[in-house]
C-alpha cells in the first residue's frame, strides 16, 4: 500500500490521491512516468516528482522513521503490510495508582515481558523497541504510549504507530480489545475472558504483596493475550482499509504471511 500512497506529497490527501488512482495513476512509479497529469500543473508536477523521488529512495532504504514523518498519523496503517515483519505489539499493565506494572511486547513471533522490579528497566525497554520498525497497539495514542513517555524519561518512541482503536474506529467498530475480539472470532484463553485493567491491577497487588505465583501467571499471561492478539487484528484492518480505500477489488494480492 505504501507505494500507492500519494498522502506523502505535500497537500495531498485522500479525496486527490482517490482521483489519481481512478486516471490510472496508481503507484508511485506511474505517476513518475506521466508527462503530464490532468488536475497537476506543469510546477506542482515537478515538486512532486521530486518528493515521489526522495520517497523512493527511503523506501529502499528500509527508512520507516521517514514515513512515520511524512504521513499523517491517521494513515500510518498503510506501512502495515511493509513493515508487518518488523512490528512490536505492545500492551501495558498499570496499578491503581496509573504505575506501570508490565510491558508485554510481542514479536518476530515471540513475546516479552518487562515487570517492574524485575526486568522492566530503561536499557532494557530501549534495547527491546530498538529492534522494530513499527509499534501497533489498542488505544496506545491516549493510554499506553503516555505513560510510558511520563515514566522512563527520554524513552526513544520514534517509529511509526497504528493505533488499532482509532483504526477500528474509521472502520465503524466500538468498544474496547476483547469487545472487538468477541465481533471477529478472535480467541484468547478461557479464563481470561472477562478480565479488565482493573482485575490485573487486583492481581498485580496479590503477587506484590503475598507473592502469589499464581496472580503472577494470570497476570502475565493476561498482558500477553493482549498484545499478542494485536496481530490478528492488525491484519484485519488493515485489509479493511485496503478494501475502504481502493474498493473491494483491493484485497487479492495482499502478502500478510
Amino acid at each position: 500500500m505504501i507505494e500507492s500512497s500519494f498522502c506523502v506529497l505535500s497537500g495531498v490527501g485522500p479525496k486527490t490521491e482517490r482521483r489519481l488512482w481512478q486516471r490510472g495513476v496508481g503507484t508511485w512509479t506511474e505517476f513518475l512516468s506521466c508527462g503530464t497529469i490532468p488536475g497537476i500543473g506543469p510546477s506542482r508536477k515537478r515538486v512532486y516528482d521530486a518528493e515521489l523521488g526522495e520517497a523512493q529512495a527511503h523506501r529502499a532504504e528500509e527508512d520507516a522513521r521517514y514515513f512515520g514523518t511524512k504521513l499523517p498519523a491517521r494513515e500510518h496503517w498503510r506501512l502495515y503490510e511493509w513493515l508487518r515483519p518488523r512490528s512490536v505489539y505492545l500492551d501495558i499493565e498499570t496499578n491503581s495508582f496509573g504505575q506501570i506494572t508490565v510491558v508485554g511486547l510481542y514479536g518476530q513471533g515471540g513475546f516479552t515481558s518487562l515487570v517492574e522490579g524485575e526486568s522492566l528497566t530503561r536499557q532494557r525497554l530501549c534495547e527491546e523497541l530498538a529492534q522494530y520498525d513499527l509499534l501497533v497497539t489498542f488505544n496506545g495514542t491516549s493510554f499506553d504510549l503516555p505513560v510510558l513517555l511520563a515514566a522512563i524519561q527520554g524513552l526513544p518512541l520514534d517509529q511509526p504507530h497504528v493505533d488499532l482503536c482509532l483504526l477500528g474506529r474509521q472502520l465503524d467498530y466500538r468498544g474496547g480489545l476483547k469487545a472487538i475480539e468477541l465481533q471477529l472470532g478472535i480467541p484468547r484463553r478461557a479464563d481470561l475472558w472477562g478480565m479488565s485493567g482493573a482485575d490485573a491491577g487486583q492481581l498485580w497487588n496479590r503477587w506484590r504483596h503475598s507473592r502469589d505465583e499464581e496472580a503472577r501467571e494470570r497476570l502475565l499471561a493476561y498482558n500477553e493475550a493482549d498484545c499478542v492478539n494485536l496481530q490478528p487484528l492488525a491484519d484485519l484492518f488493515y485489509c479493511s482499509m485496503v478494501q475502504q480505500c481502493r474498493g473491494e477489488g483491493a484485497s487479492p494480492g495482499l502478502t500478510l504471511t
